[in-house]
């Protein structure tokens, strides 16, 4: 007897090697199964007269064949059937390849419903390959049919075959994890409904009631877990500053702030001054003028006699941080030094002494910032750049170094306020969603791989001109083996040297390399000893290199639309007018989509609610790095209104039994979701 746990192996038409096809879809046994959701759904319930077809239309048809079907080999390894099938309005034309069986399948007066994309002309229509079954079947057709995410080795009808087993076998066996008030309160169905009708649904009512009573047992399980997560942390007394008087440090700056960057200094303000230790991301598209509303928060800060640590991801980041602080804070009556691996042991040691005797209000710095050596002897305000280059952990360490003190983080990848909210369940936000004044507009082109020679043509003016450029490859998986990205971006850049850039200085940068090496590279590129940068995503953390004004993308279909924005970021930080290249052969809707959205828009935040939509939260970061559960059936840019229902469920469900004590089914389901993402999350 079959139940949840049952191997998928043991499934009627799995067997060994179809069981290895889905275990890379996370399908294991038949929970996995039944939870392996549909991405989109094909509603063959309408069936058309032949003489209705329209070309480029998917349609099912009843029909008579009509004679006896005819095979013909064209040549080794490619044969064809071709027959016809009649209704009283028309012929319609059916051809299969590589399918010799059928001439043996079909015969002369049989009924068949077929269904499949027309093709032809209205007054000759015709059909390749199309599904087909014996009229009043009803497996295939006359009916919703699920259609779901694949991978080599594993079919639509395999899929469909084994989820119906899976179904018929143990349905009964899914826990109503959701406790029954809630589930009335909200008009939610049983479990046994939602799953019936997520995968085969009955009709379009029965669908939209599963959906909505799995998406709100997704969300409602995320929001009690990051629930509980918060009431872990302990109300705690924060180092409250005095208000401070920001004029003198808004007349230092040589540019007047956005309004955006006034109102997050005024979030940074009331947190300083209130009673709990500052929690705050700072969110900003690129180049939104986060360093400087950071250099606010450290000027209250310095000014309440705090001692303020900056960490960034890498050394140059760091060293770029430094370069930009310190002529401005201290002028200002704030010490400021840079402490990073390559500090020389003296200069450590001095700059410790003045951190541990309080001289020093600012210590800029790498993860050398944590080292046991360093001690602080007042330290009030942390601030963090680049939240998911930065583990959770280390933002940890640091603040350990001080009494619980004021936590400022910022990122430049923009997140829909949505997902903000849930992932940052623990802190505030504040976004700056507006440009200072003078930032260029880059110009964004998608273009196929035959552009090369105009894309190097463009290149080699702009180099002339004095600019420098980026060129991004992305790391291709060859045979499902993980890619050697030393390898494709070393191929490439000799390739350019070799046949194309004779004349220029070209530098491949990639991920496995040391950081010290990748370092140097960024300076002689910063430093203009070097004309194209080829790299893989490594230069996504923004190191500012002005002079850049090309930044071209390979096999853009590759990455997703807010790393695409991300890489699009490195370009257009100086005078020079600055231009993005996607290139791409992928003919695939999505991509189209994706391409014209990056090249109508500029706006972050507006990319990320579209990447949202089109990969959901789970792959939103890359290789999912905040911890986050990803979502099956919710979508966050659609289920606004049901994200507030499960919040608010959620709340009243705690304050009455705020350990779950009551619902042990629903707390080892919470526990599970968040077992795999616990350190993240924590």
């Amino acid at each position: 007897m079959a139940t949840l746990n049952t191997d998928i192996r043991y499934i009627k038409g799995v067997g060994e090697a179809r069981a290895k096809s889905l275990a890379k879809l996370g399908i294991t046994d038949l929970r996995s199964l039944l939870s392996y959701f549909p991405r989109a759904y094909d509603d063959r319930r309408a069936y058309k007269k032949i003489a209705d077809l329209i070309p480029g239309e998917n349609a099912c048809v009843c029909a008579v064949i009509a004679g006896e079907p005819r095979l013909s080999r064209i040549r080794k390894g490619l044969d064809l059937v071709k027959l016809r099938a009649v209704d009283e309005t028309g012929a319609l034309e059916l051809t299969y390849f590589n399918q010799s069986y059928l001439k043996n399948t079909f015969h002369t007066g049989d009924a068949y419903v077929f269904f499949g994309r027309a093709e032809g002309t209205p007054s000759r229509p015709q059909m390749t390959n199309p599904l087909f079954e014996r009229e009043g079947a009803h497996q295939i057709t006359g009916r919703i049919m699920p259609i779901y995410p694949l991978t080599a080795g594993v079919s639509q009808s395999m899929l469909c075959k084994a989820v119906e087993q899976g179904l018929a076998a143990c349905v009964d066996e899914l826990p109503d994890i959701l406790p029954e008030d809630v589930r009335l309160v909200y008009q939610l169905c049983h479990t046994r409904f939602a799953y019936e009708n997520i995968h085969f649904p009955t009709d379009d009512e029965a669908l939209s009631a599963a959906r909505r009573r799995l998406a709100f047992e997704e969300l409602f399980l995320l929001a009690l877990g990051l629930k509980l997560l918060r009431e872990r942390r302990t109300f705690v007394a924060g180092k409250q500053c005095k208000k401070v008087d920001l004029s003198p440090f808004f007349t230092s700056l040589p540019f007047s702030l956005t309004g955006a960057q006034r109102r997050a200094i005024g979030d940074i303000a009331r947190d300083l001054t209130g009673q709990r230790p500052m929690n705050r991301l700072v969110q900003g598209d690129v180049g939104s003028g986060k360093t400087m509303v950071a250099a606010a928060a450290i000027y209250m800060a310095a000014k309440n006699g705090l001692q303020c640590a900056l960490m960034a991801p890498t050394e140059i980041l760091a060293e770029q941080h430094y370069r930009s602080l310190a002529p401005l804070l201290e002028p200002l009556g704030i010490p400021c030094a840079l402490l990073t691996a390559s500090t020389r042991a003296r200069e450590r040691r001095a700059l410790n002494e003045r951190l541990r005797s309080g001289e020093l209000s600012l210590v800029i710095g790498t993860h050398a910032l944590l080292s046991p050596d360093v001690q602080y002897q007042n330290l009030g305000l942390v601030v963090t750049d680049e939240q998911h280059r930065f583990g959770v952990d280390q933002r940890a360490a640091l603040s350990a170094k001080g009494d619980d003190p004021h936590l400022l983080v910022m990122s430049a990848t923009p997140i829909p306020r949505t997902l903000a909210l849930m992932i940052y369940g623990d802190l505030d936000v504040s976004i700056l969603n507006e440009l200072p004044p003078g930032r260029q507009k880059i110009d964004t082109f998608a273009v196929p791989s035959s552009y090369h020679e105009r894309i190097y043509a463009f290149l080699r003016k702009l180099v002339a001109e004095g600019r420098q450029a980026y060129i991004v490859c992305p790391m291709v998986a060859e045979n499902d083996e993980l890619p050697d990205e030393r390898k494709a971006v070393t191929a490439y850049a000799e390739m350019l040297q070799k046949e194309v850039f004779p004349d220029l200085r070209i530098a491949p940068i990639h991920g496995k390399m040391k950081p010290k090496d990748k370092d140097a590279v960024m300076r002689a590129f910063a430093a203009h000893e070097i004309d194209v940068l080829v790299s893989t995503t490594v230069i996504e953390v923004g190191v500012d290199v002005p002079n850049a004004a090309l930044m071209l993308i390979e096999n853009a279909e590759c990455f997703g639309l807010s790393q695409l924005h991300q890489l699009r970021g490195r370009v257009g930080r100086g005078r020079h007018k600055s231009y993005c290249v996607l290139v791409s052969d992928n003919k695939g809707e999505e991509n189209k989509q994706r391409l014209k959205v990056m090249s109508s828009t500029s706006d972050g935040f507006a990319i990320a609610e579209e990447d949202l939509k089109l990969r959901g939260p789970g792959d939103f970061f890359g290789s999912r790095q905040h911890g986050l559960p990803s979502l099956r059936v919710a979508d966050l840019s659609c289920d606004l209104s049901l994200l507030h229902e499960t919040q608010s469920a959620a709340e009243q469900l705690l304050a009455a039994d705020p350990a779950l004590k009551n619902h042990p089914l629903l707390k080892a389901r919470v526990e599970l979701l968040f077992e795999l993402n616990a350190d993240a999350m924590n």
